[in-house]
């Protein structure tokens, strides 16, 4: 099996209390797509990874500005279930109105087991 390695941000979002307000952070974190560790994958100028959909899937058109360039889709890593479900799980990760490409990993493999490989570390949809 080929590894292939890629820069992953991962985006988090968390509610402060039961403020309205969200706090982001982003992380960069180097090496290969893997099970758990979910975002921003950024290819820079290597050849892109194998995706689930072979079209960038886009929940919510961005406004169309005239002479705007256009919006470049953006490779993200999630869950299979978050993929799945991409209009429930957008918002998650500042994406609903960008063209998002989701990489692929061992999770979306036949066969795979969740809880042969997580620790216990987060919970996320299957």
């Amino acid at each position: 099996m080929r590894v292939m390695r890629f820069l992953i941000v991962p985006v988090l979002a968390c509610a402060a209390g039961a403020a309205t307000a969200q706090v982001s952070v982003s992380a960069t974190i180097t090496g290969e797509v893997v099970p758990g560790v979910y975002g921003h994958v950024v290819i820079g100028n290597r050849p892109p990874p194998p995706v689930v959909y072979a079209q960038p899937v886009l929940v919510e058109p961005a406004p169309v500005l005239v002479d705007a360039p256009a919006v470049e889709p953006i490779y993200l890593h999630v869950p299979p279930g978050h993929a799945k479900h991409w209009r429930q799980h957008c918002h998650e990760y500042h994406a609903c109105n960008r063209p998002v490409y989701f990489v692929k990993s061992a999770e979306y493999e036949p066969g795979y087991h969740k809880h042969d490989h997580d620790h216990g570390h987060g919970h996320h949809d299957d």
